[in-house]
């Protein structure tokens, strides 16, 4: 149920990143056909990316959940972290290119001159307005399920979200006090914050493609629980990887070997259920040894 649930509010993030994304191409066209003006064109190149990029993570998120097949024993999990992993260098890309036009902005002898500043600062200020509700609602999403495809097109909308409040403040300055070099400014803060948060999303990405082991504190917690269980003797071979949102657990435990087959079965059903409350969504598999005694020979 909670990997169901989960996957119900990855998809709502989503189709509200689309959403958000087609509401922002139709409001900057409108305001490009009003104003003519090159800033909007070039906020609306970069709406129209970002268009695609939901597109993709949707499609990304809906394809990982597909339950596991012959050809793909373990889901298809994976493919959050490559949709992550692209995400993160497109990001990486387009702080490269917001840094470097910011830079040669500042650098310029002349501010540029901006135009049809009240269309444009409308149009900005509802953009703003949609993508911090849809920012709020991914952040939760992303907390509450673990997804990278929703943290990497959470972290390209703040991204717009600066260079727009930065657009937001040029207008305004350029329409009242006739200073044109804020936008510039801000811009390259936002490429700044971008590039930082694009490593660290795409690190994480590459990681679990290489399969690395779940984190110290997981590892830690599981074998807390193994350790303090009824009936399991001892506990080894304890490994995991991560793959999308999901951390994979295999873990053996050594058991009487004079119980019945029933008895074995409970002590493991119930250990593994102890392990998904700690680690929800986790997929964990237990294999039962007999515990060695000092009766068995060679102890």
């Amino acid at each position: 149920m909670a990997a169901e649930s989960d996957l119900r509010l990855s998809l709502s993030a989503g189709a509200a990143s689309v959403a958000v994304a087609g509401v922002l191409v139709a409001l900057k066209l409108w305001a490009l056909w009003h104003t003519g003006a090159l800033s909007i064109a070039a906020s609306l190149a970069d709406s129209a990316m970002d268009l695609m990029m939901s597109l993709g993570a949707a499609a990304a998120i809906f394809y990982a959940a597909r339950p596991a097949d012959e050809d793909h024993a373990f889901g298809h999990t994976s493919a959050e972290d490559l949709a992550a992993l692209g995400q993160a260098l497109f990001i990486l890309v387009s702080a490269a290119g917001i840094g470097w036009s910011a830079v040669t902005r500042l650098l310029a002898k002349t501010a540029p001159v901006l135009q049809g500043e009240a269309a444009g600062m409308a149009v900005m200020l509802a953009s703003m307005v949609l993508t911090v509700a849809l920012v709020w609602w991914q952040g939760r999403v992303a907390r509450r399920t673990g997804s990278r495809v929703v943290s990497a097109d959470r972290l390209h909308y703040i991204g717009d979200l600066i260079p727009a409040a930065g657009a937001l403040l040029a207008l305004y300055a350029s329409s009242h006090w006739g200073v044109g070099r804020i936008d510039a400014v801000v811009a390259l803060i936002a490429a700044v914050i971008m590039l930082r948060g694009a490593l660290h999303i795409g690190k994480g990405a590459w990681d679990a493609l290489m399969d690395r082991t779940a984190p110290p504190e997981v590892l830690a917690q599981v074998a807390e629980i193994a350790r303090a269980w009824p009936g399991v003797y001892g506990f080894h071979d304890l490994k995991t990887r991560t793959a999308g949102s999901r951390i994979f657990i295999n873990l053996h435990i050594e058991l009487d070997g004079s119980q019945s087959l029933r008895a074995a079965h409970d002590i493991g059903a119930g250990l593994r259920r102890a392990i998904l409350e700690a680690v929800p969504g986790a997929d964990v598999i237990i294999h039962k040894d007999v515990a060695r005694t000092a009766d068995d020979p060679g102890t």
